[in-house]
């Protein structure tokens, strides 16, 4: 066993060319770790309100929207910022939703919808974009802050108490199946479900 020990122990000091297998490990998990503390800051970066609205796309259309709506201004001062809705909060699900976004990208650089004519067009593809990632997610990114478990259906309408209580807590239907549109203005919503 000492002997193995010391068998490994030697290759680790053995040097390369320049630089001994020991050094090499060490100086790669340093880099690794720097790489991953950038990686992590970009991302987080990436994640702000103020990168979201860096866009005149996004500043001039959906951000105007946010303004007049309860997630941006209420009583209790909480406000919801692009990412609370659009970027999930666990690790893994944001990196595939940032994958899934950088997509996004080529949108912006061809200029799909950098007028409010093209953005208004388009409108309906990017809402039902969006109705579809939140339907195959149950909301999660609406669960993030509205949590079922503590809803209080005594201080609900009687429709709210009905719809959360049976088809919410069923699973049957989820947030975004009744509150499209909730922060930003629909599309023409010709033959979607309950409009």
């Amino acid at each position: 066993m000492l002997e193995n020990l010391k068998l490994i122990w030697k290759v680790i000091r053995r040097p390369s060319v320049h630089y001994s297998l020991g050094f090499l490990t060490l100086g790669g998990f340093v880099a690794g770790i720097i790489f991953w503390g950038g990686f992590n800051t970009a991302l987080e970066l990436a994640s702000t309100e103020e990168f979201c609205t860096s866009c005149h796309e996004m500043e001039s259309n959906v951000y105007q929207e946010l303004q007049s709506t309860i997630h941006f201004t209420n009583r209790s001062g909480v406000r919801a910022t692009c990412s609370d809705c659009h970027v999930p909060h666990n690790w893994t699900d944001k990196i595939a939703r940032k994958m899934q976004a950088s997509k996004e990208i080529w949108g912006k650089v061809f200029g799909t919808i950098n007028t409010r004519e093209k953005f208004e067009g388009k409108r309906r593809e990017l809402a039902e974009h969006e109705w579809a990632r939140l339907k195959a997610n149950d909301s999660l990114e609406c669960r993030n802050c509205h949590n079922f478990d503590y809803m209080d259906f005594t201080r609900q309408s009687k429709r709210a108490s009905a719809m959360h209580s049976t088809s919410l807590a069923s699973g049957e239907k989820t947030c975004i199946d009744c509150h499209k549109g909730i922060a930003h203005q629909l599309p023409d919503m010709a033959g979607v479900e309950g409009f």
